[in-house]
């Protein structure tokens, strides 16, 4: 699973990374400690009703998926499992036609009993492409975006910290996995096959180092201190 990630990349960095058309989110901050409920930046394409142009955009959204048809629910959404994803009523309208990717440094996982848990710290090469999904829902008459990051099966080193892990995705299928045209069921299907493929290459990249038990407690770690992901000294 995945409660807690790391994104140190500015909005400009971002820019750059998936080739954006403009953003919405200059406001945001790096954070070495992001929790559900947090707001966090994610890619994702819309089309421009008036003009039928379609834009790539970073743009906030509250890591706690809440569609307008779901009630009040007493724990947040956050994560959706590879299995179900397009099948469950939860999730499947949202991936058909509005996948998106939360971009992230790495993230956390912790081994051991209750009281006490070591934090380890996953991650790749550089800037990883977790795949989500989005809606949004009118709150107070202003539009607000949620999210949710698909998870799989952990393999390779992720599978030896924890039994699940996000699925990732490459830079040659962004276009395909962003692309907001409605799938039918065949269309969910190959868009779970493919993820499966592409998030596979991605799980042999992923390496861990265990750090500071300060990030255990998302109420009190700094969000800013970087070196909540650097590794412990031996």
């Amino acid at each position: 699973m995945c409660g807690r990630f790391a994104m140190d990349d500015e909005t400009n960095d971002l820019i750059e990374a998936f080739v954006l058309d403009g953003n919405d989110f200059r406001d945001w901050d790096i954070s070495y400690s992001i929790a559900p409920t947090d707001v966090v930046p994610i890619i994702r394409e819309r089309q421009d009703r008036s003009t039928g142009e379609v834009r790539r955009t970073v743009v906030p959204a509250i890591w706690d998926f809440h569609p307008s048809f779901l009630r009040e629910a007493k724990r947040p959404q956050f994560n959706a499992r590879i299995e179900t994803v397009a099948t469950n009523g939860l999730w499947k309208g949202a991936f058909a036609s509005s996948r998106c990717i939360v971009p992230m440094r790495g993230y956390y996982e912790w081994t051991g009993k209750p009281g006490d848990k070591q934090a380890h710290f996953l991650h790749g090469d550089g800037l990883l492409a977790a795949a989500g999904i989005a809606t949004a829902r009118k709150v107070d008459d202003e539009w607000q975006v949620s999210t949710a990051i698909i998870t799989r099966a952990a393999k390779d080193a992720s599978g030896e910290v924890h039994d699940r892990m996000p699925a990732f995705l490459l830079p040659d299928r962004y276009d395909e996995w962003l692309d907001a045209t409605p799938l039918d069921d065949d269309g969910r299907r190959a868009m779970v096959d493919l993820l499966g493929e592409v998030s596979d290459r991605v799980a042999e990249t992923i390496a861990s180092h265990e750090v500071d038990r300060r990030v255990n407690n998302s109420r009190t770690a700094d969000p800013s201190d970087a070196s909540l992901i650097e590794p412990l000294e031996p």
